[in-house]
């Protein structure tokens, strides 16, 4: 039986972890290649590599998720904690601890447009930060000749404005700073643009103009770095984005805002010219024709596969950069960790040193001088105070005795020529020369006659 036993046996399948793990990710990556996943944003973190890291939740499970840089720059809703939000990607394993992680590549909130939510949740930020605020607005020169536009240098934007200017006003001085407006990269250069020109010192007034389109097209002057830059600017700032009806956050952090491109030109020299607006609509309209075109071919090229070639070389990455942020983060724990027990080890010593210091036992040996010198001076004062009551005792005693008091009644002392004192009769005889001392005063005098008794 026991033989038998072993002959039905079933043949053991060996994994070691990485290849289970492998294996694991290659079934999870083709079952769940694309996929939506509906919840809660908790725990949302922003690594110092560009990388969020989150969880989707619900009230009976959760799912870690992690949105690389490389997709998370162009995010126009940033993971925040407490939103519902649907977030579209690939399941994946992520071998350094063995868990799978959805990694997303677009997240939106639920029951709110993605665009919409990330504007009001900029415009709410930046309103706190009071750079909406109408007092911190500057006025427009009222005459500027030195004007600088932040453009693009091929739009019919800058042509519009050109002429308008020119037209209205002659001889101004216009620089153009050619930035694009729209699409990836446009966000620096419309910020180089702004700064280039608040550092050179040389315009009078800064216009930001770009021309009509979508939310979308329009992201560029609803971007965080943009309106700061704005808001930074030595001089005043037009925006002058979009159309009447479009409104970005650049607009609510500018000096002033103008309708249209063209109406920043008639503001600056305040003139208006209707058929400028008309035309600069219309070229609007074949730029906005032109980039839904581009945008089609660029659909075909993404479909034709060079998008999926992009996408697993950006997984790639990015799984390389998630193991690089979690060996940041124990480095920093163990930075912190060294500079606490050094620091600990410094305080420790300098209360020793301080302990040691002779500037301390100085002052120590200073307090026990000044304490002996007040009480040398207590006892010194209570000696002076008992010998001066002794000798105001002993000189009243001396005035009762003084025979000085004697003569203030009214009696003298004979004393004779040597000095003596003449005590009877017989000590001064007939034509003896006297002294007579007084009360006040001494007198002299001759014995005329001596009668003892």
């Amino acid at each position: 039986m026991e033989q038998l036993s072993l002959a039905w046996e079933p043949e053991r399948r060996l994994y070691t972890v990485k290849s289970l793990t492998a294996e694991l990710r290659g079934l999870l990556a083709e079952r769940f290649d694309d996929i939506w996943v509906a919840g809660e944003i908790s725990g949302a973190k922003l690594a110092a590599s560009g990388h969020y890291y989150f969880t989707l939740k619900d009230d009976e499970a959760q799912l870690r998720c992690v949105c690389f840089r490389q997709v998370a720059r162009y995010l126009k809703f940033k993971p925040q904690d407490g939103i519902q939000a649907l977030a579209r990607g690939r399941i994946e394993v992520y071998e350094p601890r063995g868990e799978y992680q959805l990694q997303v590549e677009a997240l939106e909130p639920q029951g709110f447009g993605a665009l919409q939510f990330a504007f009001e949740q900029l415009k709410r930020k930046l309103a706190a930060e009071g750079l909406f605020d109408p007092a911190r607005k500057r006025p427009l020169p009222k005459l500027p000749r030195r004007i600088a536009i932040v453009t693009s240098p091929t739009g019919s934007v800058i042509r519009d404005m050109i002429n308008i200017l020119g037209r209205r006003f002659p001889g101004l001085h216009i620089r153009l700073y050619p930035a694009q407006v729209q699409g990836e990269g446009s966000i620096e250069q419309v910020v180089r643009g702004i700064d280039y020109f608040s550092q050179s010192g040389w315009p009078e007034v800064v216009i930001v103009a770009r021309g009509g389109g979508s939310l979308e097209d329009l992201w560029t002057f609803n971007e965080e770095a943009v309106a700061r830059a704005i808001a930074a600017c030595s001089v005043p700032v037009i925006s002058a984005v979009g159309h009447e009806t479009d409104f970005t956050i650049a607009d609510f952090v500018a000096d002033l805002r103008a309708p249209t491109p063209s109406a920043a030109a008639e503001l600056v020299v305040p003139t208006r010219d209707s058929l400028l607006e008309q035309i600069a609509a219309r070229l609007n309209q074949l730029e906005q024709a032109a980039r839904y075109r581009l945008a089609q071919a660029a659909r075909r090229l993404e479909q034709q596969g060079i998008g999926r070639v992009t996408a697993v070389i950006q997984r790639r990455i990015g799984r390389t950069m998630q193991r690089v942020d979690e060996l940041d983060y124990l480095l920093r724990d163990r930075v912190r960790t060294l500079v606490e027990a050094a620091s600990r080890r410094w305080r420790e010593r300098d209360e020793r040193l301080r302990k040691l210091d002779l500037r301390l036992r100085l002052a120590a040996a200073h307090r026990r001088l000044d304490s002996a010198v007040s009480s040398a001076e207590r006892i010194a004062g209570l000696r002076l105070a008992r010998s001066r009551a002794r000798l105001d005792e002993l000189d009243a005693h001396l005035r009762q005795l003084s025979p000085l008091a004697v003569l203030d009644r009214g009696y003298a002392i004979l004393e004779t020529s040597g000095g003596r004192v003449v005590r009877s009769a017989e000590d001064a005889p007939e034509g003896t020369d006297v002294g007579v001392r007084l009360a006040k005063g001494r007198l002299k005098a001759r014995v005329t006659a001596s009668m003892p008794d």
